[in-house]
């Protein structure tokens, strides 16, 4: 028997038939799943010390399990002394068995160190049911050792659902652990 992870089998067993009550669907294929996490890094300084992409990249893989591509800039800024193709962030996109894992792990030990945490903000929809999260430090996972960390800098996680609606975006990420702040 395969692995199959903790979210995912709760996905199937108790969030999917909740969401079909709420929502009023007749057919299990509507209702909103989570299609892909995507983490993100920019690097401004990476402009004048080519190690801070490097070490941006590292801390990606490490924290996804999953290897981290440098992204490049698209055009020239000359007041930011930027070339076009020069390396200026960091991402990877999380899907399937991974995405799960990493949700799971950003809820039950990431948001709970984040320093005074109560809970997410729930003015990240976009209108269109994607969620996006901004976290100021890196060090709130454990699999970065602070140790070995050169400057604490933050990442945006970008939620993408297949909801149509924030409404049902938002009853999708509570159900699945997101902890959203109560008014």
């Amino acid at each position: 028997m395969s692995y199959v992870p903790r979210l995912k089998e709760e996905y199937k067993d108790r969030i999917l038939p909740a969401l079909m009550e709420e929502f009023g669907y007749k057919n299990p294929m509507q209702a909103p799943k989570l299609k892909k996490i995507v983490l993100s890094r920019g690097v401004g300084d990476a402009i004048a010390d080519k190690k801070l992409i490097d070490h941006a990249t590292d801390e990606l893989t490490l924290i996804t399990g999953q290897k981290a591509i440098q992204r490049k800039s698209k055009k020239d800024v000359a007041s930011f002394k930027l070339r076009k193709g020069m390396p200026i962030g960091a991402m990877v996109t999380l899907r399937g068995d991974r995405m799960f894992e990493f949700l799971d792990r950003l809820v039950t030990s990431a948001l709970p160190r984040v320093r005074d945490f109560n809970g997410i903000k729930a003015t990240g929809f976009d209108g269109r049911g994607n969620y996006n999260l901004g976290v100021t430090e890196q060090i709130i996972f454990p699999e970065i050792n602070i140790d070995k960390v050169n400057r604490i800098s933050g990442m945006d996680i970008t939620f993408v659902t297949s909801a149509e609606t924030d409404k049902e975006a938002k009853s999708l990420l509570t159900e699945l652990g997101l902890p959203f702040k109560k008014k």
